[in-house]
């Protein structure tokens, strides 16, 4: 085999490893040593993703595909800044000022810049895709931002942190799985709703679940008046 076979193999084995894991992961009890190690296999499984879709990023670009290749980079960009937030947020829990260092700004000021090239380039290619994943980037720096913002009086500053990136990650898994799983499921739809439905579908329900996960996390002024301990997952 050669080197681009080799990379889309073990990219298409890492996402459907990351996939079963992560619904692993969200029907276990959280914190729960199943959910600790369903969450450390995923981690290594997107770790592969991200490894073999840089190849395969390049070989889009020496085809002629240049839109594409910047288009899946940016995806990778993405995907890998959310898994090592998510991540990071669990490891750094206890040391706020760890978290949100450099390696935190660069990684959201880079998914920032991104985003912006993405809706230019979706723009100029009448990329709705393109445009909306733009826009992701640009509104998940400015959540950075926000999050930074608000940790010092948010005791689970932290949980949110790792949720909200776990959804994030989440949504690439899925985009992966629906992608290639719904041109069987569906074949009597057109390519171009088959798309449509493979990428913003995910980004739908993940903004569904955000919103729910908020509401029932959301409140930590009220928990810090009423002396409520925070949730705890103990990965580390």
């Amino acid at each position: 085999m050669n080197s681009y076979t080799i990379s889309l193999v073990l990219h298409l084995a890492s996402g459907t490893l990351a996939l079963v894991c992560f619904w692993i992961a969200a029907f276990v009890r959280k914190g729960s040593r199943p959910h600790v190690l369903a969450g450390r296999v995923y981690m290594g499984a997107m770790l592969g993703v991200i490894v073999s879709g840089a190849p395969l990023a390049h070989a889009l670009l020496e085809r002629g595909h240049p839109v594409s290749a910047l288009f899946l980079s940016f995806l990778l960009l993405l995907t890998g800044s959310a898994c090592w937030n998510a991540l990071r947020a669990i490891r750094d829990r206890g040391d706020r000022q760890r978290y949100f260092g450099p390696v935190y700004w660069i990684l959201n000021a880079s998914v920032g810049l991104g985003g912006a090239g993405m809706i230019w380039l979706g723009t100029q290619a009448g990329g709705v895709v393109l445009q909306v994943f733009g826009g992701v980037g640009l509104l998940a720096a400015a959540g950075s931002v926000q999050s930074w913002r608000r940790a010092p009086n948010d005791p689970r500053w932290w949980l949110k942190e790792h949720y909200g990136n776990i959804i994030g990650c989440g949504v690439a898994t899925h985009i992966a799985f629906l992608g290639i799983g719904l041109r069987r499921l569906l074949p009597m739809l057109d390519g171009s709703t088959l798309t449509l439905i493979a990428w913003l579908a995910p980004l739908v329900v993940a903004v569904i679940a955000s919103i729910r996960l908020d509401r029932r996390y959301g409140r930590p002024a009220a928990d810090a008046r009423v002396g409520q301990p925070s949730p705890t997952l103990p990965i580390a």
